[in-house]
């Protein structure tokens, strides 16, 4: 799967919709499916590294009757 441009994760700091921050410090690619992966950080507690697909951090959600973007883009570090 390519990511289309407006798709494009860059690097910096996000807020997640339930207000937690996060740096994403790479994007990466599985190796058998090839699928784009976000590989992120918490902002908080230990600094615990993540990673999610792409797509699923691209999306869309719904909360309280609201739809947003699950992460938001705050800036550079």
């Amino acid at each position: 799967m390519v990511l289309k441009q407006e798709q494009i994760i860059r690097t910096g700091r996000y807020r997640h919709f339930k207000g937690m921050e996060y740096r994403v410090l790479y994007t990466a690619t599985h190796s058998e499916t090839l699928e784009p992966y976000v590989v992120y950080q918490a902002l908080y507690g230990q600094g615990g590294i993540w990673v999610r697909p792409a797509a699923m951090w691209n999306e869309m959600v719904t909360r309280n009757g609201e739809t947003q973007p699950r992460f938001e883009y705050v800036g550079e570090e």
